[in-house]
C-alpha cells in the first residue's frame, strides 16, 4: 500500500483542519509514494524510537508529537533533530505526525472513554462550523460520585501510571470531571467555567495547582506522557482494523523519567 493511501486513512480519522495553526503535522519527512508494509507507532520520534524503526525495517514512522516544530533552515547532523531526520531519510522511512488534530479527533474522547464519562462535552472549543463544535479535552459526569482519593486511584488504574500528583482535598466529592490529556494548566479556567469538580491533566506547575484549589477545583496530574500514551494502542487498533494488511510495531510503554 502506498504511503499516501495510509495518510488518507489517518486523515479520515483526524482531519488536518482540526489542528491548531501553530502546529506542524502531516508528512514531515520521506516519500509520499513509498510502498508501506510496516508501521512503527510511538509518542515521540526519539533516537531510541528511530533506532527501533530502522532495526525492524519499518516503512512508516507514526508519532503523536512532531519531531519538527520550528522552522529548519538547514538539515544536517550538527543538531539532534537534523540527525534524526537524516537517519529517517537515509533508511527510507517516511515520517507522519498526528498532533493537535488527533487531540481533537481521537485523544479527547479516548481519555473520556477510559473514565466512562457521561453527558460529555468539549472542554476547549478550537473548531466550530454550522454543524458542530470540536476541540481539546472533555468534561462529563462520572458514573457515580466518588472521593478525590478514589478518583486518583481510578486514574492510576485506567491510564496505567505508577503515581499521580493531587492538588486539593482527597476527601472532597467529585461528580463532574474535566480531562485534558497532555499539558493542561492553561485549561483549568475552562474546567472552572463548566463547573468541574476535578481537572485531570498533566504538567501542572505549583502555582497553577494551588490557584486551582483556591478557586474550588481539585487537580489530578497524571503526567504528560501518562495520559497521552493512549495514542499508541489507539492507533495500533485503528490501523489493524482499517488497514489489515499492514504490519504494526509499537514503542514500548515506558515513562520518560524515573522518580528517585
Amino acid at each position: 500500500m502506498k504511503c499516501y493511501d495510509i495518510i488518507e486513512k489517518l486523515e479520515s480519522l483526524s482531519p488536518q483542519v482540526f489542528a491548531e495553526e501553530w502546529d506542524n503535522i502531516g508528512l514531515l519527512a520521506g516519500r509520499r509514494d513509498k510502498e508501506v508494509r510496516t508501521v512503527y507507532i510511538a509518542l515521540d520520534a526519539t533516537d531510541v524510537v528511530i533506532g527501533e524503526a530502522v532495526r525492524l525495517g519499518a516503512d512508516l514512522l507514526l508519532t503523536h508529537h512532531p519531531l519538527i516544530f520550528k522552522k529548519m533552515s538547514r538539515v544536517n547532523t550538527d543538531d539532534f533533530i537534523g540527525r534524526r531526520v537524516c537517519e529517517l531519510i537515509r533508511n527510507d522511512i517516511s515520517y507522519y505526525a498526528m498532533h493537535t488534530n488527533f487531540d481533537v479527533m481521537g485523544m479527547a474522547d479516548a481519555a473520556a472513554d477510559a473514565l466512562s464519562l457521561k453527558d460529555r462535552q468539549v472542554l476547549n472549543v478550537t473548531y466550530e462550523d454550522a454543524l458542530s463544535k470540536e476541540g481539546c479535552g472533555r468534561v462529563g459526569r462520572l458514573e457515580k460520585c466518588m472521593r478525590v482519593m478514589e478518583l486518583a486511584a481510578l486514574v492510576k488504574e485506567k491510564f496505567h501510571v505508577p503515581n499521580v500528583r493531587v492538588f486539593g482535598n482527597l476527601e472532597d466529592i467529585a461528580g463532574t470531571v474535566a480531562v485534558m490529556p497532555g499539558s493542561g494548566g492553561d485549561y483549568i479556567q475552562d474546567a472552572l467555567n463548566v463547573g468541574a469538580d476535578v481537572m485531570i491533566t498533566g504538567d501542572v506547575d505549583h502555582h497553577e495547582g494551588i490557584d486551582a484549589v483556591a478557586q474550588g477545583i481539585a487537580v489530578i496530574d497524571a503526567g504528560h506522557y501518562g495520559i497521552e500514551k493512549i495514542f499508541i494502542p489507539y492507533m495500533e487498533a485503528y490501523i489493524k482494523r482499517e488497514l489489515p494488511g499492514i504490519q504494526v510495531y509499537k514503542a514500548e510503554i515506558s515513562e520518560p523519567f524515573v522518580v528517585v
